[in-house]
């Protein structure tokens, strides 16, 4: 249990030294931000920042640090050491440098910064990557929630009932105004999110349940390897790429660059607590690997709810269903928001016009209905890669863009080259890439983060690269 609690003291220390670190790199200052200088009452909405931080928190959380947690946990204690540095060195400077950049460039996408940094072609690779992972996010957070509602509810209201409702629920929420439905009702979600981390975490801890203490020994019962496949797993505990593409919709929200570290970099701790204490509760909980593994067997939805249940009694399980229902429906109608706004990025459709709006909505959410059909366990491992791949990508954006301003690029450059390895290494060896042995996929995966680094270096610090020195494209200073 002391290294569970030193973790949890390393997270919020490390929040408030490190992020601070990543603050001064920035350099926020008293620019007007696109909320005030772009209002258009649809998705450039000026929010209070205690709100935006707990859309932030729910947008780019859902159910990802617990589920994603439970399934690192199966490699035991070790998880803790990712999700904490992972958190504080990759994830938090990731959501931050993301957001930030994307306040500098009117609310950019992700999609739209990486081409401002890695360029045109990277653009449209990055264009179609981002809104094919969104919609895949938005497809997997459909039948979920849609079967849990289906058994909680008369057999007449099945589950083809039930997503038909969660689909029209994501036509509204990917339409209106941000702060209509998402900004009225994603605080209380996200205060359920926390208050249902930190129940769990207090009745494992007071209910005397054991916490191992951490080894580097791998203790999967299947012996799957740690490298790079908990790294893989646990993602939203640690580092997403998802969240790239969540944080431009609070960057056009946000009223003040300087409260950018609160939201952006404070909602990433925030979830690796979160993903520290499910990690903790589910190899707490079933006395260890193998018993989680097993429980896991029969869907996390179900761990979730035998873990609240159990821990915190009936008041537990009608959070845990909260959480199961909710979360996941949270994080896919702003999928498929951020797909519309991508879209629209893209092909320069003006967003204040309602029926603008609809043009992008109604293919996106009819793209979305089909893919329904398909086996999410398919998707969800798709997804996965290429969540983590687009994590890579944005940090070696963010490292051009802090390149060009004569910053401190390191603080982006090497979670940047460790990610590369992850994904590489991840894609060569998995199910859904190309299944090579450990053996090959090892060095290659090494070799393809190395020759990342090497070009970055070689096209921008020593000069190389075409417009290797070109200044960094951002919005002018407030009059």
């Amino acid at each position: 249990m002391i290294s569970f609690f030193v973790c949890l003291a390393i997270l919020i220390i490390g929040f408030m030294l490190y992020s601070k670190v990543a603050e001064k790199v920035f350099g926020p200052d008293d620019r007007k931000p696109p909320a005030l200088s772009m209002t258009d009452g649809s998705d450039y909405v000026p929010m209070g920042t205690p709100r935006i931080f707990l859309i932030q928190l729910l947008n780019i959380a859902g159910l990802g640090p617990i589920f994603g947690a439970l399934a690192g946990a199966c490699w035991g204690p070790s998880v803790f050491l990712w999700i904490t540095f992972g958190t504080l060195l990759g994830g938090g400077v990731h959501d931050y440098m993301v957001g930030m950049m994307s306040m500098r460039h009117k609310g950019a996408s992700v999609s739209e910064l990486t081409g401002t940094y890695l360029g045109n072609a990277m653009k449209q690779v990055m264009r179609v990557f981002s809104v094919v992972l969104l919609v895949l996010v938005g497809v997997s957070f459909s039948t979920g929630p849609a079967n849990l509602l289906a058994m909680l509810t008369p057999n007449v209201l099945d589950a083809k009932f039930w997503l038909a409702v969660v689909l029209i629920y994501y036509f509204i929420a990917t339409f209106v105004p941000i702060d209509k439905v998402i900004g009225k009702i994603y605080p209380i979600f996200g205060i359920c999110l926390i208050v249902m981390a930190l129940g769990v975490g207090g009745a494992i801890i007071l209910g005397g349940y054991h916490i191992p203490e951490i080894t580097l020994s791998n203790l999967h019962p299947s012996g799957t390897p740690i490298w790079p496949t908990m790294f893989i797993s646990v993602a939203c505990g640690a580092i997403s790429g998802f969240h790239a593409t969540q944080s431009p919709l609070m960057a056009r929200c946000l009223t003040n660059e300087k409260d950018g570290r609160k939201v952006f970099y404070g909602a990433m701790v925030a979830e690796g607590v979160i993903a520290l204490i499910w990690a903790a509760a589910g190899v707490a909980f079933y006395n260890g690997t193998g018993g989680l593994l097993e429980a896991l067997g029969n869907g996390q939805s179900s761990v979730v709810y035998e873990i609240c249940f159990k821990l915190l009694g009936p008041v537990g399980a009608v959070i845990a269903m909260i959480g199961v229902i909710a979360c996941p429906i949270s994080s896919a109608d702003t999928a498929y928001r951020s797909a519309r706004l991508t879209l629209a990025d893209w092909f320069k459709i003006d967003q204040k016009l309602i029926k603008n709006r609809l043009i992008l909505t109604i293919p996106l959410l009819a793209v979305g209905a089909v893919l329904t059909q398909v086996d999410v366990q398919v998707v969800w491992r798709y997804f996965s890669w290429s969540n983590q791949t687009l994590a890579m990508i944005a940090l070696w954006a963010a490292s051009v863009y802090l390149f060009r301003r004569k910053r401190i690029y390191w603080l982006t450059a090497l979670p940047a080259t460790f990610m590369s390895a992850v994904s590489c290494t991840y894609i060569l060896m998995a199910k859904e890439g190309f299944q090579l042995s450990t053996a090959i996929a090892y060095p290659i995966g090494i070799i393809f983060a190395a020759v990342c680094l090497g070009t970055f270096v070689f096209t921008c610090v020593m000069g190389k690269g075409k417009n290797a020195d070109r200044p960094a494209v951002e919005e002018p200073y407030a009059v």
